[in-house]
C-alpha cells in the first residue's frame, strides 16, 4: 500500500486502513489523517483560499500563465507547501520524496500519475482548467498539512528525547478529552498536544475544540470531558453555584496572564479615547463569569460609566466577536485574542487597549478539573496538570513564540492566520490606527495560581453581583474570601510541580495586587469594594 494510494484516496478511504505514515515512515491506522481530512474544506476552491488567508499559499506568487519550468514550479509549490522555507519542514518533505521514490513519484503521490500536465506547456496551452489545477494543488497541500496533523497533531515534539523518562506509572486514565476555546489565552492547553507534553506524562490526550463558554460548563457538569480550559472566575462561580448547579471544580494553575484587548468598531474611530467614551454602547465579553467581564467593569466604573445602566454587556462567544462587530450588533469587546488583532488584521475595529495596561499581570484563562474527576483519578490529573504546567514555562520564553504559533494556529486548532497569532504571542504587533508596537508581555504565560488573584475575582463578584441575586454575597459573608480562593485555587499543589520541574515558584501565596487606578489588598478585600464604590459611586 503505496504513498499514492494513501493521498489520492477519498475521504471514506481514510477510515480505518494502514496506511504509510509520511510522518514517521511506518504503516498504521489512519483514524487520525481521515479524522483531520473530514476537518478540510470539500470544496478545493475553499482550501485554496484557507490556504491563502494563512499565509501557505499566495496565488499572485504562483500566476500559471507565467513561463515557469515543470522543476521550477515544482519546487516553488513544495516550498510554499513545507511552510515558507522552514528548514525543518523543507527536510520532512525531501523524505517524503525519497519515501515515494523521488520528486517526480511525490508529485504523482499529489498530483496523479500525470503529474507533469499540470504543470508547463500544458496549463500555458489550456489542456488543464485553472479549477483541477487549483484542486490539486490542493491535494498537494493536504499531503503536506497531514505530514504535521499525524501523530502529534501539528508540530515537531519539543520535548527533549534525551531526558529522562518521566513517571507514567500508576495512571488511572490515559486517554484523555481536554475541552478549550480556540483563543491564545488557551495555548499551554493546545500546545501540549502538538508539541509533545502530554505524551511525555503517558497520556493520549485529545484537545477538545469548544464553542462558548457555557459549553464547556454544561460538558463539565454532565462529566463529557475529563478536564476543562476555563475562564479563572469559573471555578469559583461553579463551586458556589454562581450561574448554574453546585458543581465543585478546581483550579489547578494558570494558563496565561495579560493577553486580553478592549477593541472597538472602525466605525467609532476618532471618538472613543477614555472609558467616559462608552457611553451607550453594547459590549461584547465571552462569559459573564470572566476576568472580561470583571476587567471591563473596572474600566468603564473609572470613567463614570456604570455598566449595569449606561452600556449593555452581553455574552459573545469569541469566534463570533468579529461577525458581530461587523453586523454592528456591538460596539465592540473586551476579547481574548486572537479575535482583537483579528478585527486589526480585518481591518473592522482598532485596539483600545491592552487589558495589560489595566491590570499588568492579572490572570485569564486556567486549567480546571472537577472535584469529582481529581477524587477519581488522583495520579493522572497530577501528571496532566504536570504536563501543562511544564508547557506553559515553554510558552514564557520569547524565542519559542513563533514556533508555538506555528503549532496551534492551523484548523484543528485557533484556525487562525499564523501571522495574527504571532503578533499576539510575540507583542509585535500594529493596532489598527495606525501605530506599530512591541510589547513583548501583551500576553505572557505563568501557571502560579496566586490566591490574591482569587480573592480579587470573589471580591468583583460581589461588588457587581454578577448573579443578580446577591448570592455571593452571601456565601463570601458565610465562608470568607480566604476559604473560598484556597478551596478552588490549588496553589500549593502549582508549588509543588513546579519545584519537581526545576522552575522557582513564589514561596508566597497571597501579594498586594496593583491596578492601574487602585492597589488590591488581599486580606481585606471588603475594605477595597467599598472604597471602589465611594470613589466611583457604584
Amino acid at each position: 500500500m503505496g504513498l499514492t494510494k494513501t493521498v489520492l484516496s477519498q475521504r471514506d478511504e481514510w477510515k480505518g486502513v494502514e496506511n504509510l505514515c509520511i510522518k514517521c515512515g511506518k504503516f498504521h491506522p489512519s483514524q487520525d489523517h481521515w479524522q483531520f481530512m473530514e476537518s478540510m474544506p470539500s470544496d478545493p476552491l475553499d482550501m485554496i483560499s484557507d490556504l491563502t488567508k494563512m499565509g501557505v499559499y499566495k496565488p499572485q506568487t504562483f500566476d500559471i500563465a507565467d513561463a515557469l519550468s515543470s522543476a521550477e514550479l515544482r519546487k516553488e509549490l513544495f516550498l510554499k507547501m513545507a511552510g515558507k522555507g522552514n528548514p525543518k519542514r523543507e527536510k520532512l518533505i525531501l523524505e517524503l520524496a525519497k519515501q515515494a521514490g523521488g520528486l517526480d513519484n511525490a508529485f504523482a503521490a499529489a498530483f496523479g500519475p500525470k503529474a507533469g500536465q499540470f504543470f508547463g506547456d500544458a496549463i500555458r496551452n489550456g489542456e488543464v482548467s485553472r479549477r483541477k489545477f487549483l484542486q490539486n494543488v490542493a491535494i498537494g497541500a493536504a499531503l503536506v498539512t497531514l505530514v504535521n496533523a499525524c501523530g502529534n497533531g501539528g508540530g515537531d515534539t519539543v520535548v527533549d528525547p534525551d531526558a529522562p523518562p518521566a513517571d507514567v506509572s500508576g495512571l488511572e486514565k490515559t486517554d484523555l478529552r481536554v475541552g478549550f476555546i480556540p483563543i491564545t489565552c488557551a495555548t499551554p492547553i493546545i500546545m501540549s498536544e502538538p508539541l509533545g507534553f502530554y505524551q511525555k506524562y503517558g497520556l493520549n490526550t485529545q484537545v477538545v475544540k469548544m464553542p462558548s463558554w457555557g459549553a464547556v460548563r454544561d460538558s463539565a457538569i454532565a462529566g463529557e470531558l475529563d478536564a476543562y480550559h476555563m475562564l479563572a472566575p469559573m471555578p469559583i462561580a461553579m463551586t458556589l453555584g454562581l450561574g448554574s448547579a453546585t458543581f465543585g471544580v478546581k483550579l489547578a494553575s494558570i494558563e496565561n496572564i495579560n493577553g486580553q484587548a478592549i477593541t472597538v468598531a472602525e466605525r467609532h474611530r476618532g471618538n472613543v479615547n477614555g472609558p467616559e467614551d462608552f457611553r451607550g454602547f453594547v459590549l461584547g465579553v465571552p462569559f459573564p463569569y470572566s476576568m472580561h467581564n470583571l476587567l471591563l467593569r473596572y474600566y468603564l466604573a473609572t470613567g463614570g460609566i456604570n455598566p449595569d445602566t449606561d452600556v449593555t454587556i452581553r455574552p459573545v462567544p469569541p469566534p463570533d466577536s468579529i461577525a458581530q462587530l461587523v453586523a454592528g450588533d456591538i460596539d465592540g469587546f473586551l476579547m481574548p485574542d486572537p479575535f482583537n488583532q483579528r478585527a486589526v488584521f480585518e481591518g473592522v475595529g482598532f485596539i483600545h487597549k491592552l487589558t495589560k495596561d489595566i491590570w499588568d499581570g492579572h490572570p485569564c484563562c486556567a486549567f480546571a478539573a472537577s472535584n469529582t474527576w481529581i477524587d477519581e483519578n488522583p495520579n493522572t490529573f497530577r501528571a496532566l496538570n504536570k504536563a501543562i504546567i511544564e508547557a506553559t514555562d515553554y510558552a514564557r520564553v520569547q524565542e519559542n513564540r513563533v514556533e508555538i504559533a506555528e503549532a496551534i494556529s492551523g484548523r484543528a486548532f485557533l484556525n487562525q492566520p499564523v501571522e495574527v497569532v504571532q503578533a499576539v504571542l510575540t507583542g509585535n504587533f500594529e493596532d489598527g490606527l495606525g501605530n506599530s508596537f512591541n510589547i513583548p508581555d501583551r500576553i505572557d504565560f505563568d501557571p502560579y495560581p496566586w490566591q490574591s488573584f482569587a480573592n480579587w475575582i470573589t471580591s468583583q463578584l460581589v461588588r457587581w453581583d454578577i448573579s443578580g441575586d446577591g448570592l455571593g454575597a452571601q456565601l463570601v459573608a458565610e465562608r470568607g474570601y480566604n476559604e473560598i480562593g484556597q478551596d478552588v485555587f490549588l496553589t500549593d499543589l502549582a508549588r509543588e510541580l513546579a519545584e519537581e520541574l526545576g522552575q522557582t515558584p513564589p514561596d508566597d501565596i497571597y501579594r498586594t495586587e496593583t491596578l492601574a487606578f487602585d492597589e488590591f489588598d488581599p486580606q481585606n478585600p471588603e475594605a477595597y469594594i467599598q472604597a471602589q464604590i465611594d470613589e466611583f459611586g457604584f
